[in-house]
C-alpha cells in the first residue's frame, strides 16, 4: 500500500472504510454478516449502533432493503438470522444506476449509442 493510498484512507471515506473506522471496527465491532455486493454489517457490543463497510465504492443505494431495514432499526434480528419473506414478483435488489453508462436511456435518447428518430415530437420554431 502506497503512501497516496494511505493518505486516502486516513482523509476520506468514499475510497472504502478510513483508518478510524477500521480501528473502531476491529475494537468494537461484531460482524453480523454479509450481502451478495461482500459489503459487512457489524454492530457494538449491545447492539445500538450498526454499521456497514462497503466491498468498494461507499454508495448507499448498493445496501439492500433486508440490510438497510437492520441497519435503521426497523428490523432487530439481522437477515442472516431472519431473513424477510419474498413474493414471488420481486425483483433482486439493484443498486441506483443513474450518472453511469447502465443508465436507463429511452429509446430517442442520444445518450443511447443507437438512438431512433422520434416521430412523436416537433422542436419549437419561432417565427
Amino acid at each position: 500500500m502506497g503512501i497516496l493510498k494511505s493518505l486516502l484512507r486516513a482523509a476520506t471515506w468514499w475510497h472504502g472504510s478510513t483508518l478510524n473506522t477500521q480501528f473502531y471496527t476491529w475494537r468494537k465491532g461484531t460482524k453480523v454478516g454479509e450481502d451478495n455486493e461482500g459489503n459487512i454489517y457489524y454492530r457494538n457490543a449491545d447492539g445500538s449502533r450498526r454499521w456497514v463497510i462497503f466491498n468498494g465504492e461507499a454508495e448507499a443505494s448498493r445496501v439492500s432493503p433486508e440490510w438497510h431495514g437492520w441497519l435503521h432499526h426497523t428490523y432487530q434480528e439481522p437477515p442472516t438470522e431472519r431473513p424477510l419473506p419474498r413474493k414471488p414478483w420481486e425483483k433482486p435488489h439493484q443498486e441506483n444506476l443513474t450518472g453511469t453508462a447502465l443508465a436507463y436511456a429511452p429509446a430517442g435518447s442520444i445518450r443511447r449509442p443507437d438512438p431512433v428518430e422520434r416521430r412523436d415530437y416537433e422542436a419549437w420554431k419561432p417565427e
